[in-house]
């Protein structure tokens, strides 16, 4: 069984930083690990993903040049340190796992409780 416990969320205000970690739990040594959101009235939606070796990154544009995904297999987690942030950042943010990893949502089969991160303005 696979579990996924994310935290490192909360309020912060447009520009500064914020890292989230996730915590992995059972069999997901060689997964590939991503990061999504959701925001309200919207679908989830690709953030940034890592292969298990942290060889590969993949980001979403809007991730691109502030956001950073990284891995620590002793540790079993993997983090998200957002820069610059802005209001439209704002949403839940899930980490996911899957043995080869991918940009959208359904390539997934296990996920976190989310976490809610707002950019005030």
């Amino acid at each position: 069984q696979v579990q996924l416990v994310e935290s490192g969320g909360g309020l912060v205000q447009a520009g500064g930083p914020l890292r989230l970690s996730c915590v992995a739990s059972g069999r997901t040594f060689s997964y590939a690990m991503g990061w999504f959101r959701q925001a309200p009235g919207a679908e989830r939606a690709f953030v940034a993903a890592i292969r298990w070796n942290g060889g590969r990154k993949t980001y979403a544009d809007c991730a691109k040049g502030r956001f950073t995904i990284s891995r620590d297999n002793a540790k079993n987690t993997v983090y998200l340190q957002m820069n610059s942030l802005k209001p439209e950042d704002t949403a839940v943010y899930y980490c996911a796992t899957v043995p080869l990893g991918g940009v959208y949502a359904d390539q997934y089969s296990y996920w976190g409780q989310g976490n809610q991160v707002t950019v005030s303005s």
